[in-house]
């Protein structure tokens, strides 16, 4: 296998991490599950957006998704429960 196909093949890999990790953040016993620790699935699923963004080599959108993400949490966690 040459370098170049190794390397497609490892960002293949990512891409397809990043993938099953949002399917993963989608499943209903997954929300609940982490809904009871305090966790938001769709920001959850904005950060997933974000990286995705990253390692497609779209730094705008990696930029205002994870800021989205960032700012949301921030917002959350300055909040008394």
């Amino acid at each position: 296998m040459s370098t170049n196909d190794e390397r497609d093949r490892a960002v293949l890999d990512a891409d397809e991490a990043v993938e099953a990790l949002a399917r993963v953040l989608k499943r209903n016993d997954v929300v609940a599950a982490l809904t009871e620790r305090g966790v938001n699935t769709s920001l959850a699923l904005t950060v997933v957006f974000g990286l995705e963004a990253y390692l497609q080599g779209d730094k705008l959108a990696a930029i205002d998704e994870l800021a989205t993400a960032l700012e949301e949490i921030s917002r959350r966690a300055s909040v008394p429960e």
